[in-house]
């Protein structure tokens, strides 16, 4: 195909004019970062630029570089050679590049990989050739539809440890994302999943929720095209002492993944609540991003600027209330979210066992209670659940726990369900732990999950 022809285009394509220049009544993602002028689909309006091919006209707004409509001719060569050998491999190689499904839009869809490596073609035909070899395994089995045996846990105790959640969309119709790693609980996350486990249930949510967000988006405001997200990292809480090796290997494990095979997905990232440490090292890390990349990026400390500024982007009703917002809170929206069916709620604790440890919860009434632990420790240990207040009152008896697998990163932890019968509310329990080790020994962590259901 020749890249500068400007005949006419199947349906659903766009010319090498359009692409240079803009389609007429095109709705295209916005890059402005005020959010304003937006359609009822959530994006601003660009009208046809054909009129208006002067180049002082031309957009020099660096995050409107490499989309549709803001194309160079070098550039719509690259495009048009992109697109042919995208059309001539098929299978693997095309269900790679349109991971979110064809209903992204092929300008959208082929300009996120070539923004990626720059319009370097050889470059591009790489990422993509890696990307597919990436993801092979994991479409092998399906993306992992089942989040639980994915990660072989509930997606509840993977969330109490490093809540992620995506709470509404901002003005221009992209997806909100809130990770929390200030709060990551790595010694918790050991107890209940493996990196492996990690790994699958980040393919679980790239392919089966924010593609299935991206799509209902799609097809509730068909001129939506710009499937990126706004993300908020909140490093609240976050000290030198959470930058383990396992904690860097969690983020790493699923930051591999999106950068290189859902490239050019980030549309604006604010990281907020920044200890001054971490400032101070951004200073120089951002010497070393690429200008549009680092224009992308806003660290913000002060909760008064970091609030006004998400109300630039996303309106109040989509902001959760704990950030400045009327949508529910971060903790009540991912409990709607991901408690189990049946669960009317859960309670979480890691408990570190040196000769002995505990852990209280009350079980109100009309309620009863499921009990399960959760570790990877190799050291023996001692369960039992008895009342609180009346020790002799013995809920369950002393049961032997141990880990029975093996101790890598990939190897997955050993689960016991305490409770044969669930506890009957009004109660209040305390689970005991005891080392068979001895009183000057440490057992290791141990994650205890407790669900309340409707008393039968």
């Amino acid at each position: 195909m020749n890249g500068g022809s400007t005949s006419a285009s199947p349906p659903g394509q766009w010319t090498a004019d359009e692409l240079m220049h803009g389609k007429a009544g095109d709705v295209s993602p916005p890059t402005s970062p005020n959010g304003s002028a937006t359609t009822s689909g959530g994006q601003k309006k660009r009208f046809s630029m054909k009129a208006m091919r002067s180049p002082a006209k031309k957009s020099t707004d660096p995050l409107d570089w490499g989309m549709p409509g803001h194309l160079t001719k070098e550039e719509v060569d690259v495009f048009m050679k992109f697109r042919d050998e995208v059309e001539k491999r098929g299978g693997e190689f095309k269900s790679t590049v349109y991971s979110f499904s064809l209903i992204e839009g092929e300008a959208y869809c082929l300009t996120r990989w070539l923004r990626a490596r720059k319009f370097v073609y050889d470059d591009v035909i790489a990422m993509v050739e890696e990307a597919t070899e990436v993801r092979a395994d994991a479409r092998m089995h399906e993306f992992y539809p089942d989040p639980v045996s994915a990660l072989g846990c509930g997606p509840s105790l993977f969330m109490h440890c490093y809540p992620q959640l995506y709470p509404g969309k901002a003005k221009n119709g992209c997806p909100i994302f809130i990770s929390k790693p200030g709060v990551l609980n790595t010694d918790a996350m050991e107890c209940i999943t493996s990196l492996d486990g990690i790994l699958k249930f980040h393919w679980h949510v790239m392919m089966h929720d924010y593609k299935q967000r991206l799509m209902e988006h799609k097809k509730a405001h068909p001129d939506f095209c710009n499937f990126q997200t706004v993300t908020v990292i909140d490093l609240e809480h976050l000290s030198t002492s959470q930058l383990s090796k396992r904690a860097l290997s969690i983020v790493k494990t699923q930051t591999a993944i999106d950068s290189v095979c859902f490239p050019e997905t980030m549309n604006r990232t604010l990281v907020i609540n920044a200890p001054r440490f971490f400032s101070m090292t951004w200073g120089i890390i951002k010497g070393w991003i690429d200008p549009r990349t680092a224009s992308k990026i806003e660290l913000i400390s002060s909760r008064k600027t970091w609030e006004a500024r998400l109300r630039e982007l996303c309106d109040e009703d989509e902001i959760p209330s704990d950030y400045g917002g009327k949508g529910p809170a971060t903790t009540s929206a991912l409990e709607k979210e991901y408690a189990p069916e049946g669960v009317l709620k859960e309670h979480f604790q890691l408990v570190h066992v040196g000769s002995s440890g505990h852990y209280n919860v009350a079980v109100p009434a009309g309620s009863e209670m499921e009990v399960t632990v959760w570790s990877r420790s190799v050291n023996e240990v001692i369960v039992s659940i008895v009342d609180e207040n009346v020790k002799s009152k013995v809920f369950v008896g002393g049961v032997t726990f141990t880990h029975t697998g093996g101790t890598g990163d990939n190897d997955k932890p050993s689960s016991l369900l305490l409770t044969k019968e669930r506890i009957v509310g009004p109660a209040k329990t305390k689970i005991k732990f005891e080392s068979k080790a001895g009183r000057f020994s440490s057992a290791g962590n141990y994650f205890v999950s407790c669900s309340m259901f409707d008393k039968k």
